[in-house]
């Protein structure tokens, strides 16, 4: 078995809302966005061990060892959440570095009432070669073999990232944050560039399984906008399936606390434009 290591922000033996059916969701720490809508800021970065988090721990948990490095006591931490508050870095020090043989068996042993396994992050393609070890033991297991593969991704990875990946995946959900390169610059802090070539290569390669769009007042919800994205995805691919996602301030960092959320009312409305275009399987969250 592989002896590449991957960073670990957390699993979750059981999710109905990262592709199809009932899945294993493996999440990667690091992300090579800076979302300003991110829910999870906390796994964007990786801890730089500077030790402010040890103090503040209710639990005693942390310390600082030869290295210096942050040390975890699994055993009294009680995922209080306090050193991801105190973190400068917006990080967290309860990332872990393991192997592909340390999910398998995490994985095995909910197996019987999966359907398959989805890798996210943070950003999975920021770990690409943990990702292709990951699904390849599972594709040469005959006990794990019958369960399906996914990434999702931000889309921002160079093609021979998917190429990488391509033989031992079944699937890729991409998000899609601004068609526009300015808006997804300012939603975002990257270009757009990449995530528009992974689209497209998934798509031509059967592997895109949908594309998210996260719907965000004031950045990317007018009317025009979404008509641009609606016809650029139609000379992708007219039949590709669509999530709709509207923004919640749930989770995001004290700066985007002031952006509205998007109402149902607006969802519909946006949905009304990708039907009028062809798209007919369209999930709205």
């Amino acid at each position: 078995m592989s002896t590449v290591l991957g960073l670990l922000n957390n699993t979750i033996a059981f999710s109905s809302v990262d592709g199809p059916g009932n899945r294993f969701v493996v999440f990667l720490q690091g992300c090579n966005f800076n979302c300003v809508t991110c829910h999870n800021p906390y796994t964007i970065t990786r801890c730089t061990d500077c030790g402010l988090c040890v103090g503040p721990c209710p639990e005693h948990a942390l310390s600082i060892e030869d290295g210096p490095l942050i040390v975890l006591d699994t055993g009294a931490c009680t995922l209080c959440d306090v050193c991801i508050e105190v973190c400068p870095e917006d990080s967290t020090p309860l990332a872990r570095v393991v192997t592909v043989r340390d999910l398998i068996e995490e994985i095995r042993a909910v197996a019987p009432f999966i359907s398959g396994i989805t890798v996210s992050g943070g950003e999975a393609t920021q770990q690409p070669e943990f990702v292709a070890d990951l699904f390849s033991t599972l594709k040469a297991d005959p006990h794990l073999a019958h369960l399906t593969t996914f990434v999702d991704s931000n889309g921002a990875a160079p093609v021979e990232v998917w190429k990488r990946l391509a033989d031992v995946m079944d699937g890729a959900m991409v998000d899609l944050k601004a068609l526009d390169p300015a808006t997804h610059l300012r939603l975002t802090a990257r270009e757009n560039d990449q995530v528009l070539a992974s689209i497209e290569y998934l798509a031509q390669h059967d592997l895109l399984y949908e594309v998210r769009l996260l719907i965000v007042p004031g950045y990317n919800d007018d009317t025009q906008t979404v008509l641009r994205t609606a016809e650029w995805l139609s000379s992708v691919d007219p039949s590709m399936r669509i999530k709709l996602i509207g923004y919640r301030a749930h989770g995001v960092r004290p700066e985007a606390l002031h952006i509205p959320e998007a109402t149902g009312e607006l969802l519909e409305h946006l949905e009304t434009i990708l039907r009028e275009h062809g798209f007919d399987q369209i999930a709205v969250t």
